[in-house]
C-alpha cells in the first residue's frame, strides 16, 4: 500500500477496535484491549529502530504484524488472561525470516455470510451495489470464497432478489473459471409464500443453503425452528429438496426485532431431531445488552 495512506506509520497492521457490522451499536473496547493497542504502538516504534526501518515500512512488514500480535499476547498476560494466545517466537518481531515462517502462509478464507443491497434498496442501478461488492470481496481482499446471503424483507420488496444474486454468481464464475460464490435461498417460514418457493430456489437457482431470521416476521412476530407450523416445516422441506444446510441469524436482535427469538434454545432441539441437517448459527446468539460469563445451565 502506498505510504501516502499512512506516512507516519500510525495504523497497526492488525485491527483491534470497537466495530460493528451495522446490526448493533459497537461495543467499546475494554481496558485490556486499549492497553494492548498502546503497547503495540510502543513496541512498533522500538522494533522498527532495531530493524533499521522507518515506522511505516515496519508496520506493513511481517515483523510489524508479528510485533503487534506479540504485544497483544503480553497485554493479555499482564491482565491474567490465560486463554488462547498467538504462537509466535519473540524473535519474529525483528527477524523477517522468522516472521515470514510463522505468518507468511496462505490460508483459505471462506466468508460464510456476505451482503449487498440490490436494485430495490439504496442502490438504484440494475444490480444495485454489485460492482462494489465484486470489487471489495473478489478483487481487493484475500477472500477465496463467499456465500451471498439475504436480508429479511417482504416478498414484494426484496432488498436483494435471487435473480440479482444469481447474476453476480455468474459474473464471479466467469472471472476465473472457479466456483468462488455460493448463494443462500431466503426462507422465512412465517411469511406466506416462502415455504412454497423453496422448491424453485433449490431446483432453478441451485442454492447451497437456506437463510432465515427467527426474529423477523411480516407482522413483527418471530418464530422458533422448533415451531411445528413454521420452523419444522421449513426443515422438513429442506430435507426433501436435499439442501440440508440451515443458516439462521441468532442474536443481535437489530432494532425492534424479537429478543425472545434471538435466543438459541431451539437449536439443540432441532439438531437432535434432524441429525442429517447442518445448522449454522450466525452471531452465536450474541446479544450486546446481556453480560457474557461462564457457562450456566440455568440460563436460556
Amino acid at each position: 500500500m502506498p505510504s501516502v495512506h499512512d506516512p507516519d506509520g500510525t495504523r497497526l497492521p492488525i485491527k483491534l477496535d470497537s466495530t460493528s457490522n451495522g446490526e448493533f451499536v459497537p461495543v467499546p473496547l475494554d481496558r485490556v484491549n486499549r492497553y494492548a493497542n498502546r503497547l503495540a504502538q510502543e513496541r512498533a516504534g522500538a522494533n522498527a529502530k532495531r530493524c533499521g526501518m522507518g515506522r511505516r515500512d515496519f508496520m506493513v512488514s511481517a515483523c510489524g504484524a508479528a510485533s503487534t500480535l506479540l504485544a497483544f499476547n503480553a497485554a493479555n498476560a499482564v491482565a491474567g488472561r490465560t486463554g488462547g494466545y498467538y504462537a509466535l517466537d519473540q524473535l519474529a518481531a525483528v527477524d523477517p525470516e522468522v516472521a515470514h515462517d510463522r505468518l507468511g502462509g496462505r490460508e483459505f478464507v471462506f466468508d460464510v455470510q456476505g451482503h449487498f443491497v440490490g436494485a430495490h434498496g439504496i442502490g438504484k442501478s440494475r444490480l444495485g451495489g454489485a460492482d462494489e461488492f465484486i470489487t471489495d470481496i473478489f478483487l481487493d481482499s484475500d477472500t477465496d470464497m463467499m456465500v451471498l446471503s439475504f436480508i429479511p424483507s417482504r416478498r414484494e420488496k426484496e432488498l436483494l432478489t435471487i435473480q440479482e444474486a444469481s447474476e453476480v454468481r455468474r459474473i464471479i464464475g466467469q472471472m476465473e473459471g472457479t466456483k468462488r460464490l455460493l448463494i443462500h435461498g431466503r426462507a422465512n417460514p412465517n411469511q406466506p409464500g416462502d415455504l412454497e418457493g423453496m422448491g424453485e430456489l433449490a431446483e432453478t437457482w441451485a442454492v447451497s443453503a437456506w437463510k432465515c431470521y427467527t426474529q423477523w416476521g411480516p407482522d413483527g412476530a418471530g418464530f422458533f425452528l422448533s415451531d411445528e407450523d413454521t420452523g419444522l416445516k421449513m426443515i422438513e422441506k429442506a430435507r426433501t429438496l436435499v439442501v440440508k444446510n440451515i443458516c439462521v441469524h441468532k442474536g443481535l436482535p437489530f432494532g425492534s426485532r424479537s429478543y425472545e427469538h434471538s435466543l438459541c434454545s431451539d437449536i439443540g432441539a432441532v439438531a437432535k431431531m434432524f441429525p442429517d441437517v447442518n445448522f449454522l448459527v450466525y452471531h452465536s446468539g450474541f446479544i450486546t445488552s446481556q453480560k457474557e460469563g461462564p457457562y450456566d445451565p440455568t440460563r436460556d
